[in-house]
């Protein structure tokens, strides 16, 4: 219940702040245009992270909605895809004329379409993309989130002083920038603590097998493997390490 109130004072801000940028507001309802993953590799993290939306929406409306108007959201599915958001996007602000945005939950998605929404000055707020270039795109980009230097070294000092371990094995997914940022960010913030990274290895969204990566990854004998990267590969990894005798401990960040 928290979280949704909090989710609804968001969409407040964020649809006040587009009301007060944009003239199509002047109507007796304000849009606000929603790009998630509805369907692909992400999927159930976009579904769920939409029906927290429509649930706030609902709560803001049944309250009397903003100054009297109507909150209406326009959803649309980016595929799990960054040049489908980039596409949904421009459709949301140019021909629905959207007053503000919300999306989405993977940050290469976010990159992707942000400076369609800054160019054309409709505020965009992601809940969940921490890769800090998200926000670098323009003045109109928002997050309510963390950032992935903030989880990496949080990260890195729970492996290293609460895990006691010095020694970490790095599996990343070498097409997401989500997963390349924060592993970067764990790997400085373990090195800086006195631990090593023994070895590094990659694998890319879909992947189903990475018995190939693993077993690189146990020859190397470390004492934590670091998979900054979302909960669909994240499990299949687990599986398989464990198949394979891996019995250090794997930890991640938010994607989990």
């Amino acid at each position: 219940m928290k979280k949704i109130l909090l989710l609804a004072g968001v969409l407040l801000s964020l649809a006040l702040i587009g009301a007060c940028v944009n003239k199509n507001a002047a109507g007796d309802k304000i849009k606000i245009g929603v790009y998630m993953p509805l369907t692909g590799g992400t999927a159930t993290f976009g579904i769920s992270s939409t029906n927290a939306i429509r649930m706030a929406t609902e709560e803001l409306n049944a309250a009397g909605g903003i100054n009297g108007k109507q909150v209406e959201l326009v959803v649309q599915d980016t595929r799990s895809e960054a040049q489908e958001a980039a596409t949904v996007v421009s459709k949301l602000v140019t021909q629905d004329q959207v007053q503000a945005v919300i999306g989405e939950v993977g940050s290469s998605r976010s990159i992707a379409a942000a400076p369609i929404c800054q160019t054309n000055k409709i505020p965009m707020l992601t809940p969940s993309s921490t890769n800090p270039e998200v926000t670098q795109k323009g003045d109109y980009i928002f997050r309510s989130c963390f950032t992935d230097p903030v989880q990496g070294e949080a990260i890195a000092k729970f492996a290293f002083n609460n895990l006691k371990v010095k020694r970490g094995a790095l599996l990343i997914d070498k097409k997401n920038d989500y997963s390349v940022g924060l592993g970067k960010f764990i790997s400085d913030s373990f090195k800086k603590l006195g631990g090593e990274i023994v070895v590094e290895q990659a694998y890319q969204e879909g992947d189903s097998d990475f018995n190939g990566q693993l077993t690189a990854i146990k020859g190397s004998n470390p004492e934590v493997i670091f998979v900054p990267g979302y909960y669909t590969e994240v499990g299949l990894i687990a599986q398989q390490a464990r198949k394979q005798g891996i019995t250090a401990p794997l930890v991640g960040g938010d994607g989990w």
